[in-house]
């Protein structure tokens, strides 16, 4: 069962070079369970017993279901689409030397340089054409061996063994062709979107890593692919949301962008949409504000977001005691300053729900003497005030064009979103 999961896991992944391709696959994964789309801008008509979602920005995803009979608060799973890749500029092409072609990029997040260098890169996004008098998104990945950043010889940087620090102007910049070249890059992405070279207005397109992922290690217990922060907590959750029973509560799914650049757009977790979607399923059931606050008081949050699992290597930058390690289970992150939800409630309330699904966890903080990130949870309960829960699935390199993380662990999420949603 674990290698079927996680061979599932990175055909999902494959298909998701950027969040727009991700929330794609998403919403045609919910059309075939039965759930119907509702575009925000429409008047929506909720039905008891009925499945929907909506999204905004083509990279956000909100997923919902309503019991049939009465009920009180919701489950809410968060995760995001975003992760840290590099952005093309408007205007990308720059000639070097008379004789090369290289785009102009910017970083997206923060991200593992050194790890981008020699490796085959391609390009995905979205870009904006006009069609019947509107403006619209298509999707873009052009699906072959296109860019490469070649790393600077040995010979020629002596000192790039013994630590470097790279200029994300001059030393990031991805090789696309030689001189003949020039003027054509976006005919190429054109080409893969379906469209004219002179239809498109706008773009949103990311670098992303060509390698395949592989399932690997002595008994095939690891795994190791790009982006596993964070769609493999949006895969498994999903999975979850898919299988519970959802019968005691409103059941929620969300996928929001931005987390890797601090959720602080319209389709972030900062945004209102979570509240926006809330508010209208709530209003639906009828009642008022004074019904959706009852409800909000009486929901619960878990924000799913990779963890960091132990370093072979370097053992010395976790945690003293709280140590977790791929393959044991799901990862509950807490953090005094609040850069993680998790309380001793919130926490209590997750452990029973592993307890009962069966599945191990293991507890995340980090060392007292060095700060950690942040994630969405704190940011998503700004806006709607639940209690709520940090949790994630332990990996390596995180933020990395080339993650690792454990076969077993994206079954144990499965296994304990689909208890949380029952």
């Amino acid at each position: 069962m674990y290698q079927e999961t996680s061979r599932e896991l990175l055909r999902f992944i494959e298909q998701s070079p950027s969040p727009f391709h991700a929330v794609a696959f998403l919403k045609e994964t919910l059309i075939q369970n039965g759930f119907q789309e509702l575009p925000e801008e429409d008047r929506w008509q909720l039905k008891s017993g009925g499945r929907y979602f909506t999204t905004r920005n083509g990279s956000a995803l909100i997923a919902f279901s309503l019991p049939e009979g009465e009920w009180n608060g919701f489950r809410i799973a968060a995760s995001h689409s975003d992760s840290p890749s590099f952005k093309i500029k408007e205007n990308p092409e720059m000639e070097a030397e008379g004789h090369y072609v290289k785009l102009n990029v910017e970083r997206y997040g923060g991200m593992l340089c050194a790890p981008w260098f020699d490796r085959p890169l391609s390009v995905a996004g979205r870009v904006a054409v006009k069609e019947g008098g509107r403006v619209t998104a298509k999707l873009v990945n052009v699906d072959r061996d296109l860019l490469m950043i070649p790393n600077l010889a040995i010979h020629m940087n002596r000192q790039a063994n013994e630590g470097y620090s790279y200029n994300a102007q001059k030393d990031l910049l991805p090789l696309y062709g030689s001189a003949a070249a020039k003027g054509t890059f976006f005919r190429v992405v054109a080409e893969a979107a379906g469209v004219r070279e002179d239809e498109i207005l706008g773009h949103d397109l990311f670098l992303y890593n060509r390698q395949k992922g592989t399932i690997w290690g002595a008994e095939e217990e690891f795994l190791s692919i790009g982006r596993l922060d964070d769609l493999q907590c949006a895969f498994s959750t999903l999975k979850g949301f898919l299988a519970g029973e959802k019968k005691r509560y409103g059941a929620v799914y969300c996928v929001l962008d931005n987390e890797e650049v601090g959720s602080g757009t319209r389709q972030g977790a900062a945004s209102t949409f979570l509240k926006d979607v809330l508010m209208r399923i709530s209003f639906s059931q009828g009642g008022g504000m004074e019904d959706y606050l009852r409800r909000i008081a009486a929901s619960f949050l878990v924000s799913a977001d990779n963890a960091h699992a132990v370093h072979p290597n370097y053992g010395e930058k976790a945690d003293p005691v709280n140590r977790p390690y791929l393959n044991g289970g799901i990862v509950l992150k807490y953090s005094a300053n609040q850069k993680y939800c998790t309380d001793g409630l919130s926490a209590a309330v997750f452990k029973d729900v592993c307890r009962e699904a069966g599945v191990p966890f293991q507890v995340f903080t980090n060392r007292s003497d060095l700060p950690g990130g942040s994630t969405l949870g704190n940011i998503s309960t700004s806006q709607v005030a639940v209690s709520a829960v940090d949790i994630g699935l332990p990996q390596l390199a995180m933020h990395s064009p080339y993650e690792t993380a454990g076969t077993m662990d994206t079954v144990y999420l499965i296994r304990a979103a689909k208890k949380y949603f029952e």
